[in-house]
């Protein structure tokens, strides 16, 4: 029995029974045509280039279109130019520029060429639906050449409209769209399952780029947590995103991108460490900075200044959180000063670094006065950073510890399990949670942490759920016994370095393992997939990312640059469409060079499960809301005609 207040409600947008029918007829319609294509990435870690070209690529879907329509009439060559004018239009019109004795010709069979190509990645799609998604400026004429070859005697005038855009010398800005319209109409749907920040230069224009799709969700990842734990002020989460920026020269995006101040670092680095090399701090540098160079040496003294505020911050949430369980990384005061050695559960090891002028042997985990002075300038470039602050609150809005969509399960990390594939028991502010329900109590409290945080006497304590999620051995984000950050910093022997992955890991390969985290959240594992992150798949040393016999996928193959020599590869997009399931596997991005050339290694596309039946609109979770609203309009049709409600 449908509400009476929402028919009143639902009148105000429907005030007759020829409105409400309209609506039903509409609905019923968009229910029948076939899903549309959602895509499945992981682990951006700031490689914005390489993104932003697996989604104008449509991870290779867009290429297999220009096969089916132009195959049979267009060269190899022919067709890798015409996906590469899709991918970058402004490189590729620049090149023509240079090579076709008539650029205008050029244009014109460009323009009829990308037709077919958006009329090939619209066909599923309602004309409204696709009318929404034209640019303003050009939308009539787009629409008008999609469907002029539906109209009889159309054929003249279709080659006008060709030839008077290019008359008009808007052909390339109007090529430019009609590409952009290409891409933004093959991905219908966007899920990032984790990390959009760190070792990559340009987070941020990853977020403003994301912020302006049409449809886009997030699951988020260990980086994304503390990013989120810096925005709240979290002075354990700004110095672990420091240290890590300024590990990989990151100046660019922290100073230009956020417009991160870090003065005051640089400042009491320069001084504290002025005789000091700090070679075991120097930088790691995939991309070198183009408008905020740091010398390696200024960066390793920073590097060196906020790791040790780092170890000492975090000793202090330690101690303050007993129920953290993580006594085992109090490690300042295990160090023998004088000697250079550290005692850990291995033995005694010694130090590559013995200055430490901020430490006091006494109290090692005590800020001295110009540390604190250094953490209180800091904050505020966190937390009254409007752009920062703009795309945290958009990675909460759109964004969860997990999700499920279309009836699949997206999560970054782990869920935390016994050896012996049972969910983990974990104490948490006094409770004993596992499986889903310690997932949805973590989710809770990172968002009351944020949108409600408590008073502290301290500043810089507010977010440390998300620190705890950061680099806890029961953090569903991290995945590991421990971080050993200390230990790779100062210590030489890399039996120190070694961070036990958890059991999850070694589990998921079974397929009941995999049947039963499905059913914990209440799923059906003969139909639903577990999509997962974080973790590199080695695919050069014989890894799948197929785990549990087709039960789960880990979707991380490499984005990172820091990564690809481990992988072997430069990523994974899955992406499922009405039809079948599939995995495409990006070798690495190569970017725009000097001479205007750029290569692109089209993904190899491996489907991994077809579907029983064409899946429609009304097989998804917007399928779901659509019948809700379509029997609401036909509650609303009923009370028109018994006289419950009046037309209007």
């Amino acid at each position: 029995m449908v509400n009476r207040a929402l028919l009143k409600n639902l009148s105000k947008q429907y005030p007759d029974i020829k409105a409400a029918t309209e609506e039903i007829v509409n609905l019923s319609a968009i229910l029948s045509l076939p899903k549309g294509t959602e895509f499945f990435l992981s682990d951006l870690h700031g490689e914005h280039d390489a993104f932003v070209h697996m989604l104008k690529s449509a991870s290779g879907v867009i290429r297999n279109k220009i096969d089916d329509i132009f195959g049979p009439t267009l060269s190899i060559e022919e067709r890798d130019a015409l996906a590469a004018l899709v991918y970058n239009a402004r490189a590729e019109m620049e090149r023509r520029k240079k090579s076709e004795p008539d650029f205008d010709k050029w244009c014109q069979v460009a323009i009829s060429q990308l037709t077919q190509v958006l009329k090939s990645v619209t066909n599923k799609y309602t004309q409204s639906k696709v009318r929404k998604r034209l640019p303003k400026q050009y939308a009539y004429i787009i629409d008008e050449l999609l469907h002029a070859d539906a109209k009889y005697n159309m054929g003249d005038y279709y080659v006008k409209i060709v030839e008077t855009i290019v008359d008009c010398r808007e052909a390339e800005d109007f090529i430019v769209e009609m590409t952009e319209c290409i891409s933004n109409l093959a991905v219908d749907g966007l899920h990032i399952i984790g990390d959009i920040w760190d070792r990559g230069a340009a987070p941020d224009k990853i977020m403003d780029y994301l912020m302006d799709f049409h449809d886009v969700d997030f699951q988020w990842g260990n980086h994304d947590i503390l990013w989120m734990g810096a925005a709240t002020g979290s002075w354990a989460c700004i110095t672990n995103v420091l240290r890590i920026n300024t590990k990989y020269n990151n100046f660019d995006m922290l100073e230009v991108g956020y417009g991160i101040n870090l003065r005051p670092l640089a400042t009491m680095a320069a001084e504290v460490y002025a005789d000091d090399p700090c070679k075991s701090f120097w930088p790691k540098t995939i991309e070198r900075n183009k408008y905020d160079p740091v010398d390696d040496e200024l960066a390793a003294k920073m590097n060196k200044a906020i790791s040790i505020c780092q170890f000492k911050v975090e000793g202090q949430r330690i101690m303050a959180h007993p129920e953290y369980h993580l006594e085992h990384r109090l490690l300042l005061d295990k160090i023998d000063y004088e000697k250079g050695t550290i005692k850990l559960p291995l033995g005694e090891y010694e130090l590559n670094d013995k200055n430490f002028p901020t430490i006091d042997p006494a109290d090692p985990y005590k800020l001295t006065p110009e540390e604190e002075a250094m953490l209180d300038a800091l904050e505020p470039g966190f937390t009254k950073n409007d752009k920062l602050q703009k795309h945290i609150k958009f990675l909460f809005t759109h964004g969860a510890l997990y999700r499920i969509v279309n009836g699949n399960l997206l999560y970054h990390g782990s869920i935390p399990m016994n050896k012996d594939g049972s969910f983990k028991d974990v104490e948490i502010d006094g409770r004993i949670l596992k499986g889903k329900a310690y997932m949805d109590y973590l989710d809770e409290h990172v968002r009351q942490a944020y949108f409600h945080p408590k008073d502290y006497e301290m500043p810089g304590w507010n977010g440390d759920i998300m620190w705890y999620l950061w680099l806890s051995a029961n953090s569903p984000l991290f995945g590991k016994d421990q971080m050993t950050t200390l230990e790779r910093c100062l210590i030489d022997d890399k039996k120190t370095h070694k961070e036990h992955t958890v059991p999850y890991y070694k589990l998921i390969e079974r397929q009941d393992v995999c049947e039963n985290i499905l059913k914990e959240f209440g799923l059906d594992p003969d139909v639903s997939i577990i999509l997962n992150g974080h973790v590199p798949v080695k695919i050069k040393d014989g890894e799948s990312p197929i785990k549990g016999n087709g039960r789960l996928f880990i979707i991380d193959g490499g984005m990172s640059k820091a990564y690809q020599k481990t992988t072997g590869i430069a990523g994974y997009t899955f992406f499922i469409n009405s039809r079948h399931m599939a995995l495409a596997e990006h070798k690495p991005y190569s970017p725009l060079q000097e001479d205007g050339t750029q290569v692109f290694h089209a993904p190899v596309i491996n489907v991994v499960r077809e579907m029983d039946k064409r899946m429609l609109v009304v097989d998804t979770d917007l399928g779901g809301e659509l019948l809700r609203e379509r029997e609401e309009l036909r509650a609303l049709v009923e009370a028109y005609r018994d006289g419950s409600l009046k037309e209007r």
